[in-house]
């Protein structure tokens, strides 16, 4: 935590993207200032200089000066310019996880924050993660919008309603780091905290390894997606009213009317809560809706049990590269 004279300023840096934060800011709020001053000193210059005086007639306008115009409007372009390709760079740096992150689910309720980590353990206002790894989070709300806000990592994001976004970040230190809804969500919003407990790698391993009865999300996936009476139409051989869900993440899909879409995780969670907007060709609008009877974490489960469907060439085909 940053102080100035005994009082705390700034969160400290606790991300790898927190000082690049940190450096644009400060350069905003030095230009800022620098321009504040200049104009400022500038009016109050003609202002004494240049004030009407008992018996002397004001002077003419002049007919402007080609090159403190250029002057003035080439400056400021530059450091506009400057200001955007920063900011841009900075932005989808921040927005674009590298490859290999690791997932954490997060769902989004008045009031609290729900964690989910694939192999199975959940946490209710708390994350544990380990540090120097990429974390990508994939959230969504229950109910309103929310904004999830670590201040150490220079990371936010809104949590959505019916619609996934992501975040992701990498701890570069050790530590707990208070997390926020930075987002006014109803009448306990500010309540709506928690925390970010980064472990060493071998410290994380040992407490991932406890807790997680009912076993991995795509386990767990598979059981709801039993227990649903999913497999009775989509079978993984395609023998069955509705189209196989193996190899389907990821994969491009072409719907009747002739749009074709990535299977990503919004789109399988519309399939199972809106199933007629996303109509397949060959195949009967026969799905029932499950909005509402299965729950955000419930749906989580189901898109990594369906992601964990691979063909049976690519299973074999990973398996031996490894």
């Amino acid at each position: 935590m940053k102080h100035w004279m005994g009082f705390p300023m700034f969160p400290e840096q606790a991300s790898s993207v927190a000082g690049r934060v940190d450096a644009l800011y400060f350069f905003l709020v030095a230009v800022s200032g620098v321009f504040a001053i200049l104009i400022f000193g500038v009016i109050t210059v003609f202002i004494v200089k240049y004030r009407r005086r008992p018996g002397k007639m004001a002077v003419a306008s002049g007919h402007g000066h080609m090159w403190l115009e250029l002057v003035w409007s080439v400056v400021p372009l530059a450091l506009t310019m400057v200001m955007f390709f920063w900011g841009a760079k900075l932005f989808f740096t921040i927005y674009t996880a590298p490859p290999g992150a690791m997932d954490v689910f997060v769902v989004g309720k008045q009031w609290m924050w729900k964690f989910q980590h694939p192999e199975g353990q959940r946490e209710i206002n708390e994350l544990h993660i380990p540090v120097g790894r990429p974390i990508k989070l994939t959230m969504i709300s229950e109910d309103v919008i929310h904004d999830l806000f670590v201040p150490a990592f220079r990371v936010k994001n809104d949590v959505l309603p019916g619609r996934y976004t992501t975040m992701w970040f990498q701890a570069t230190r050790k530590g707990d780091y208070r997390l926020f809804c930075a987002q006014y969500c109803g009448t306990e919003h500010s309540l709506m905290t928690g925390w970010v407990h980064v472990m060493d790698p071998p410290d994380y391993q040992n407490w991932l390894g406890g807790g997680a009865e009912a076993g991995p999300m795509h386990v767990i996936g598979g059981k709801l997606f039993d227990q649903l009476g999913c497999a009775t139409c989509h079978k993984n051989d395609n023998t069955g009213r509705g189209p196989t869900l193996v190899g389907l993440f990821g994969s491009k899909v072409t719907l009747k009317s002739g749009q074709v879409m990535q299977a990503d995780e919004d789109y399988i969670r519309d399939c199972i809560t809106k199933p007629n907007a996303r109509l397949l060709p060959n195949y009967e609008p026969i799905m029932p809706t499950f909005k509402g009877i299965i729950s955000e974490e419930g749906l989580l489960q189901l898109i990594a049990y369906i992601k964990s469907l691979t063909p049976p060439q690519a299973a074999k085909t990973g398996s031996e590269t490894k």
